[in-house]
Formats: C-alpha cells, sequence, structure tokens
C-alpha cells in the first residue's frame, strides 16, 4: 500500500537518497534518480520510484510532513543558490524554481503542488558593493573538504533555524569569503573589507560562517576582535565555542569536568557542537583554542608554542595546500585592548613559521568602536590611536591577512581616509546584510511607511502608538513615568507566565525577563538611581490592592488594547481577572531573592554572575550605562526606559538594545523614551533623533542596494566612490583632512520613477526670498481648488488620499527654474540637476511635461499668504535636523499618486488620479516650509516674508526617461593616473578627467 507506514519509511528513505545526491549540484531528472536509488533498496521501492507516487503523497501532505520538509530543504537551496551555471535567473525567484522543476523532469501538477508546499523564498538577498574579484571559492574548489560549514549548518538547523533563513546565511558569507584571497595561492593578496548589519540582528552568525567557511577553504589563523569590554569578549568566544569549535576541540582529551564551561548549564545540557571525535581523527583537522571564555590571549612561551605551524612537508610554503590542508587552525578571540594586541603583535615577531605563509583572517566585530583612527595623522608628530595601531601593525606584518569589519553603524568605516594604505578602509568589498525575519528593528518603533494622521492611528496601524510610551518629567524628581515603566515591567512578565500556562508554550519558555534603564554612564549617576528604583520597587505593593488597580488600569487602557491587534496569535487574557493570577509569581519571580535589580557599569558585575544570561534565568530590572550601550545583548529584554543623550547618530544607534528578536512576546515589547531632554541649552526629543537616524541608515542602505546593481557584469560603484555618494546626503561629512579631496565626484544620478526629496535648503535670508520669489509665479499659475487625490496599495490594503492645487510646467521652464535654485549645500542637488538637463535636452528629449502638484491640507488651519494675489496656501511644518538639512519633508501620502502618474506604480482605480497619467510625464510637489523660529505668533491666513519661508519641493521623473546603458550613477575621476584611489592630496594631482 503507497500510505502504509512501511510504504512511508521506505519513501522517505529513497527520497533522502536521491536528494542527498543532488545536495551540492543542480537538480536531476527525478524518476530517473527515483529509479537508480530503488535499485539499492528493495524491490518494493521500485514501486515508489515514479512521479505518480510522488504526486499522490503531495495531494494529502501538510507543509510539516516530513518528506515536505526533506524538499523544502533541498528547493530553498536550489532557490538560493548564486551564481549557478544550470539557471540564468536570478536567486528566489519563481522563473528560478521554474528553471528546477524543468530540470528535474516533473509535471505541472507536481509543481504546483511543491509551490503551495515550499513557497518561493522572496527574502531579499544581500547586497554587494565590490570590486573586481578572482572567482577562486567555487563548490569545484572545496571537494571534500568542507567540515565546519556543514556542522555549522546542521547545527543552526537542529536549533530551528528555517531552511529559507539557513539558505539566506549560506548565501550570505559566500559573499564575504569569495571576496578574501585565495589562502592557497602564491602571491599574496589583503583583501579588506565591511559587513553592515543591524542592531542584535545576528551579525555574530555571520561572522561565525565565514570564518568556517573561511577555514575550510584553508584560512589557519583567525583572530576576532571581540570588542573593548571582558564581557563582550567572553560572550563572543562563548557563542564561537558552542556553535563552531565543539566539545572535542575544546577539551582536547582532558575530561568533560575540567572543562572552562563546567559550570555553564548549556554545556551539561549537551547543547555544544559535538563531531563525536576529534576532527582531525575522523579526516578533517582540529582547531586550537588560544583563547578561553575567560582568559584574553596570554603572552610568553605557551603562546608562541600554540602559534607555530607544523608542516607535513617542510620544504613547502605553509599556504601549499599539500600543508595547509593537513594543518590545524588557531582561533582566538581577543579584547580590542593596547596591552592585550601588543602582546600578540610581540608573539607574532618571535614564531619561527614565516609570517608571510601564514593565510590570516581577522574579524573585527563592532568594527567602528575603538579600530578606527581618530588622529589627524597629517599633523606633525601625530600617532595612530592605540588599538588602531596595533590593528595596522598586524596587517603590516601579515601579508596573507584578510581584514573584514562588522558593524550596524557603518559611517565611521566608510569615511576612513582610503589613502592610508595601512588603515582599515573597506577597499575591496562592502556588504549589506539584508533585514531579517522576525527582527525589532528601528523601524518597528517608528511609522516609516505609512503616514496616518492622529486621527486616523490606531494599536494595528502605528508602530510608535503601539510600543512607544513617552517620557515627560517634571523636574528630575518626578517618577510618574519610572514608575509606568517598572509597572509595564511586572504586567509583560505576568503576560509572559501566562502564555507559558495557557499559550501552549511550557513552562520556562521565556528564560529571560528583563528592563532596562538607561540615564547615565556615570557610575555615581547609577548607584542614585540604584536607590530610587529600589525605592519604587518595595512600595510599589504589586502584591496588593494599589499595585492592582495600577496594574488593571494599565492593563486596560494600554497591554489589552495593543496585544489584540498585534499578539500574533500568541495567548491574550480576555480579562484582567483572567492574568490577575499571575501577577504575584511574576512579581516573585522577579524580586523573590530580594535582589529585584541589577546594576551593570563594570566587569565585576558579569563576573559575578549576577548579569550572565550564559548561566541563568534572569528576570530582573537592569540599571546600566555605555557597558549595556554596544555589542553586548540583553536577553529577554522587555520594557526599555532611556533618558541618555548621545552627540552623534552611531552611538545612539547602538544604545538601542531593545533592537532584536522577540519571539512570542514582540507585542509586550515598549519603549519609554525622554520627548523633553536637556542637551545644553537645547531640548531634545530623542524619539525623533531615532528615527531621523533610522531614515539616514534606510536611505544608506536603499542607496547601495540600487547602485549594486551590475552593469555588463561590472559594477556601478565600488567602495572607493561610496564616500563621496554618501557626502551628498551628509555634507558636514568630509575627507579626514582638509589637505586632501575625494578622488570621485558623482556627476549624475539617473532616477527614472523614484521619488527625490532634496532638503539642503539655504538659510541666509536673501537665498530664501530668492528661491521663494522663483516659485511664487508657478503657485500662483495653479488652479484655484484642489483636485481630490488617492492611491490604494493592494499588498497592505492602505490608501493615501490629499488634495492638492495642479498645474503644468514645460520641461525646459523646469529645468531654468531649478537650475536658479540655492542650496545650503549645492553638492546634495548637482547630480539630480544633471539628471533632469540630460532627459531635458537630450535628443530626444524624454519628458513631455511636468504636472505640478500643491498639497493642500484638509482643514483650513496652516495656511499663509504667499504672492500679491491675497491666495492662500497649505504651510508644512518642518524643522532642520543638522544645518543645513532638514530631515523628511514631504508626507507619505503624497508618494503614491506622484509615482503612479509618472508611470512607476500601476492603476490603482482612482479616476482623478488616471486623468493626470501619461507615459513621458514627471510630477513635481511643492512644500512651502515655516521653520519653528519662524511659527511662534503665525496666525492663519497671515502674509509671510519671503525670507522666512522655505520653498521645498520633491519629484518623481516619468518612468520611462532612462539611459540606453543602464547606469543608474555618473562619476568623474579628478586625478585619472590615480583610479581606485578614492582621496588624494589637493596639491598632487592635475584637473578634472
Amino acid at each position: 500500500m503507497p500510505f502504509s507506514d512501511s510504504a512511508a519509511a521506505l519513501r522517505l528513505d529513497l527520497h533522502a537518497q536521491v536528494l542527498g545526491d543532488m545536495s551540492s549540484g543542480k537538480p536531476k531528472r527525478l524518476v530517473r534518480a527515483l529509479e537508480y536509488q530503488a535499485e539499492d533498496l528493495s524491490a518494493e521501492a521500485m514501486d515508489l520510484a515514479a512521479e505518480a507516487d510522488f504526486l499522490s503523497v503531495l495531494r494529502e501532505a501538510r507543509a510539516t510532513d516530513r518528506l515536505v520538509e526533506m524538499w523544502r530543504k533541498q528547493l530553498t537551496r536550489w532557490d538560493y543558490n548564486e551564481n549557478v551555471s544550470w539557471s540564468d535567473h536570478a536567486p528566489r525567484t519563481d522563473a528560478r524554481r521554474a528553471d528546477v522543476y524543468a530540470l528535474l523532469g516533473i509535471g505541472a501538477e507536481t509543481g504546483k503542488l511543491l509551490d503551495s508546499l515550499v513557497p518561493v523564498s522572496k527574502a531579499a538577498g544581500a547586497v554587494v558593493i565590490s570590486t573586481e574579484h578572482k572567482a577562486w571559492y567555487t563548490p569545484q574548489s572545496l571537494q571534500g573538504r568542507p567540515w565546519y560549514w556543514p556542522a555549522y549548518r546542521k547545527l543552526l538547523a537542529e536549533k530551528g533555524w528555517p531552511e529559507d533563513v539557513v539558505a539566506g546565511l549560506d548565501e550570505a558569507t559566500d559573499r564575504v569569503v569569495e571576496r578574501l584571497a585565495d589562502p592557497t595561492a602564491p602571491e599574496a593578496y589583503q583583501s579588506k573589507g565591511l559587513v553592515v548589519g543591524y542592531v542584535q540582528s545576528g551579525k555574530t552568525a555571520n561572522f561565525a560562517g565565514v570564518i568556517a567557511k573561511a577555514i575550510d577553504a584553508g584560512y589557519r589563523l583567525v583572530i576576532v576582535l571581540g570588542g573593548t569590554l571582558n564581557m563582550l569578549r567572553a560572550q563572543t568566544q562563548r557563542r564561537l565555542d558552542m556553535e563552531l569549535v565543539g566539545r572535542e576541540n575544546i577539551m582536547r582529551g582532558a575530561s568533560e569536568y575540567e572543562s572552562d564551561y563546567a559550570d555553564d548549564p548549556a554545556w551539561s545540557q549537551g547543547r555544544f557542537a559535538t563531531f563525536g571525535a576529534m576532527p582531525s581523527a575522523l579526516g578533517a583537522f582540529d582547531i586550537h583554542r588560544m583563547t578561553t571564555r575567560d582568559v584574553d590571549y596570554q603572552s610568553l612561551h605557551m603562546g608562541i608554542a600554540a602559534l607555530e605551524s607544523d608542516k607535513q612537508e617542510p620544504g613547502l610554503p605553509l599556504y601549499d595546500p599539500r600543508n595547509l590542508h593537513r594543518a590545524a587552525a588557531r582561533l582566538m578571540v581577543v579584547k580590542k585592548n593596547k596591552l592585550v594586541l601588543g602582546k600578540l603583535v610581540k608573539d607574532l615577531q618571535k614564531i619561527q613559521t614565516p609570517l608571510s605563509e601564514i593565510p590570516v583572517l581577522i574579524i573585527d566585530d563592532e568594527s567602528d568602536e575603538a579600530s578606527v583612527n581618530t588622529s589627524d595623522l597629517a599633523k606633525p608628530n601625530t600617532e595612530r590611536t592605540a588599538i588602531n595601531k596595533k590593528i595596522s601593525e598586524l596587517l603590516r606584518m601579515l601579508p596573507r591577512a584578510q581584514y573584514v569589519g562588522y558593524t550596524a553603524t557603518p559611517f565611521a568605516n566608510v569615511f576612513i581616509d582610503p589613502s592610508d594604505t595601512e588603515d582599515i578602509f573597506p577597499k575591496d568589498f562592502i556588504i549589506s546584510l539584508p533585514r531579517p525575519d522576525g527582527y525589532m528593528g528601528a523601524r518597528d518603533f517608528h511609522d516609516l511607511d505609512t503616514d496616518p494622521t492622529d486621527e486616523e492611528r490606531t494599536y494595528a496601524n502605528s508602530n510608535e502608538m503601539a510600543h512607544v510610551r513617552s517620557i515627560v518629567v517634571e523636574d528630575d524628581e518626578d517618577d510618574t513615568c519610572l514608575e509606568r515603566a517598572m509597572d509595564m515591567f511586572v504586567l509583560t512578565a505576568a503576560m509572559k507566565l501566562y502564555r507559558e500556562d495557557k499559550g501552549g508554550l511550557g513552562d520556562r519558555y521565556f528564560q529571560h525577563h528583563t528592563m532596562l534603564i538607561h540615564e547615565s554612564v556615570r557610575q555615581d549617576d547609577h548607584r542614585q538611581l540604584l536607590g530610587r528604583v529600589t525605592g519604587l520597587w518595595w512600595n510599589a505593593g504589586y502584591l496588593g490592592a494599589t499595585g492592582r488597580e495600577r496594574l488593571r488600569t494599565l492593563f486596560e487602557n494600554d497591554v489589552a488594547l495593543v496585544s489584540a491587534v498585534r499578539a500574533d496569535g500568541q495567548a491574550v487574557p480576555a480579562s484582567f481577572e483572567e492574568l490577575a493570577p499571575y501577577i504575584g509569581p511574576a512579581a516573585i519571580r522577579i524580586g523573590g531573592d530580594d535582589k529585584p535589580i541589577i546594576v551593570v557599569n563594570g566587569d565585576k558585575d558579569i563576573e559575578t554572575g549576577e548579569a550572565d544570561f550564559d548561566k541563568r534565568s534572569i528576570w530582573k530590572i537592569l540599571i546600566g550605562g555605555q557597558k549595556l550601550a554596544r555589542g553586548f545583548t540583553v536577553e529577554g529584554l522587555t520594557v526599555s526606559y532611556f533618558r541618555r543623550r548621545a552627540g552623534n547618530a552611531s552611538t545612539l544607534m547602538q544604545m538601542g538594545r531593545w533592537f532584536g528578536f522577540r519571539k512570542g512576546y514582540r507585542d509586550l515589547v515598549r519603549l519609554y523614551l525622554g520627548r523633553q531632554e536637556a542637551m545644553g541649552k537645547k531640548e531634545i526629543d530623542l524619539y525623533e533623533g531615532f528615527e531621523a537616524i533610522c531614515r539616514d541608515e534606510e536611505a544608506f542602505r536603499a542607496e547601495l542596494a540600487q547602485y549594486s546593481v551590475t552593469v555588463d557584469g561590472r559594477p556601478q560603484v565600488t567602495p572607493d566612490r561610496v564616500p563621496p555618494l554618501v557626502w551628498q546626503h551628509i555634507p558636514w561629512l568630509k575627507p579626514t583632512s582638509p589637505s586632501k579631496m575625494y578622488n570621485s565626484r558623482l556627476v549624475t544620478v539617473r532616477s527614472p520613477g523614484e521619488w527625490q526629496e532634496p532638503t539642503a535648503y539655504p538659510t541666509k535670508a536673501a537665498d530664501l526670498r530668492h528661491n521663494t520669489n522663483l516659485w511664487t509665479p508657478i503657485l500662483t499659475s495653479l488652479s484655484a481648488e484642489p483636485t481630490s487625490l488617492a492611491y490604494h496599495f493592494t499588498e497592505s490594503g492602505v490608501t493615501h488620499r490629499f488634495a492638492a492645487l495642479t498645474g503644468s510646467l514645460e520641461p525646459s521652464r523646469l529645468l531654468s527654474l531649478v537650475s536658479d535654485v540655492r542650496w545650503g549645500a549645492p553638492s546634495q542637488f548637482a547630480p539630480h540637476l544633471d539628471y533632469l538637463r540630460e532627459i531635458t535636452t537630450s535628443g530626444p528629449a524624454q519628458v513631455d511635461d511636468w504636472l505640478v502638484l500643491a498639497p493642500q491640507h484638509a482643514q483650513p488651519a496652516r495656511r499663509i499668504r504667499i504672492g500679491g494675489e491675497g491666495r492662500t496656501y497649505s504651510y508644512f511644518a518642518r524643522d532642520r535636523r543638522r544645518d543645513p538639512l532638514f530631515g523628511a519633508i514631504s508626507d507619505l501620502k503624497h508618494r503614491g499618486a506622484a509615482l503612479r502618474i509618472a508611470g512607476a506604480l500601476a492603476d490603482s482605480g482612482d479616476a482623478a488620479v488616471e486623468e493626470f497619467v501619461s507615459p513621458r510625464r514627471g510630477v513635481i510637489v511643492l512644500y512651502p516650509i515655516i521653520e519653528s523660529a519662524h511659527r511662534a505668533g503665525l496666525t492663519d491666513g497671515d502674509a509671510v516674508d519671503p525670507s522666512r519661508i522655505v520653498m521645498a519641493f520633491g519629484f518623481v521623473a516619468p518612468a520611462s526617461a532612462r539611459s540606453d546603458d543602464g547606469r543608474v550613477l555618473r562619476f568623474t575621476t579628478v586625478d585619472s593616473s590615480k583610479e581606485g584611489i578614492a582621496i588624494i592630496d589637493t596639491d598632487s594631482g592635475p584637473g578634472t578627467a
């Protein structure tokens, strides 16, 4: 019987053999492969070696069946494979999947059923900005050698990672390793790259995969720079030991009770990787740890001896495959500390193995912290900063060393002086990792993609409403908001216990439940805060009537409302009475040991075990500063109370410990943020600050993605051209020294069918008046009454609707007008102006006309008189985020209709919008802005001095206005004799080439 237990088991065995044979290659004729394998199994197996049998099972199958899971794993691999010879179609597309089915030779119904059970993953891949590189890392080059990567991949699958996530990691790590130098090549080459992830988004998993593949390929010394603190270094060491190095390499023949992890619960629970024997006894090679969880790199004889590489063929260099693939790998995780790195440099100078023969991989975790040189080497008698100096020494000593930096805040690395060849500028590649599924990042706390009005906002459509709570205090003694945040911490703890019990998650599903209070980096402030929080805790009355009533109010007015629409299938109590029995146990679990609070402001706090998430379950309130601001993962973080100010974007973003994976409690996450925090003489809104950073980083990643597309197989942008590219958006970021300049200048940005929004408007009164007078005739020529426009986004179900005055401009007139606009930073708009000139004056021209839209508010408020005709227009309240740049100027709801009219979006059924659609029409949207300094005392309908108006605009060029060569960017080189060099001395090169 085809559906009997014995037949099912035999079928699983048969398909496992077939898929195993195809796992590292291309798809092959399925029936022929089934018949071939069935010959070695049994006569009964031959009855199952037919597509008809497979089809009959698929018709009744569920997505969780073992046979489907088998096929999911292999189909996902084929979906994700890059640069394959058997398909011309891009990975993760329906066309690629169709190629797979064609090679398998299966029928349409079989393919359709497989698609329904294993949908094609459309997840974004890694974005690569790279120089051209020599292809050496190929499946053919690795036959029979992979050991640690397959083991690591298997471990991740056993931990429950979905196959598409593992496949995505496989693809992303390939993109890194293939851009390193071939470790067996006779000529030495030093590749330097940067991998950009998200804060707390799985960067460690990526570099663990890179290390696994690199040592499989032949790299024999791996140096991981694991942060500036002992606890960060130890956290990274444990992760690599647990998931990559494995029990046998850790013990090296000793008793498991002598291991440095003997007191680690994961060690005794068997959660460390294991191979069954020493890898060298199984035909592979061992990893020698040169550091342990508790001990950083040590000098003297032990260190020197451990660094020596034994050659099987003494007459050949170590990098020769006959030596390399039989030698053990060395791994060390070292702190970014001058003394520690100094010991390593000294020991390397003493070993007998020539350093020029050792293939080395340097992984720099949080590479924008401490690693970047902050000294101006142009000044006399100036030395590199301490850590940067040691890294430079390592790179100079080890000509076969590859440097890969990892960070979530890449701007410091991108703006390293590339002309400093001993520094760590990513000259060879920049790789931007995709945002992982299930990740809760900055955009999940902001409404970036939707723009609901206050009246339209709900807990379902507004991330801010769902997750963000404002901290507004009367003075430093006002603890009202802090008390409310602590109440939320206890309430969400009860919700987690409820979900474990009633939601089927099981006891101790939530190993950790934490709240982070971050107000200052000063230890004195932490002591004072500890006293305040302790007093609030013991006076909160969580086990009594007073506390219960506060929690009831908070549940009914907050948690119940948010979880009702955002619980994503998790259990939600129908009433407070249903939750109440879990409040006492929650409070006791947090404070039952009389220690509800942990202060983390020095390594001793971790070393005493108080906040060591690896060794015990932690349900506590954490008070911390810099020690918790970068790299360190606060597990189970559910409530954050944040009032800390920071002077730059990278520092502020790295403090976002509330970013990460929140499986089972995403709806419970709350962020309490200071909205009126004093910084010097200014008052700042931290929520606005985070949103501005988020938009900057989103724009940076979007640009990398847009410009990473190759043209004729060659990159449009190489790493040396990223700095002038980003500079257009951040005018104050200049080359490191006034005596230097970028060797590349961005000339043209082609943006057919894309929303563009200049933000670098002038500040001088004369320039503002000039711009207002330029645009006033256009405003006065617009329609007397507004037209209602709308665009419906079918995927999200959201409709963006607004009213706008309308008019039209000839292309030549618009070009003349925008050419005359004055800017605070002209370089920002110049590449766009060049594109507008190109599509207007080229033969034939690529634009027929421009539709002008001036959005008008639905309410009669916020109107001003512009021009001498007495007409009033809606104005927009916007402020500069940093001189001279504004933040976002447009309203998102204005973009859909504009993009549709320019041909970039499909018809969504709005008749008024469709009337304006024309194949070669562009759209320009006008925004008269009044800054806060001029809004005070402004009455609706007032005439405003033109020097107090910022006439801003956004535009969408016709979607058809594309270049023949497909290039989006055009650069010019300042000194053509120094092509590929990013920064040159201003007195060393000729004029523009």
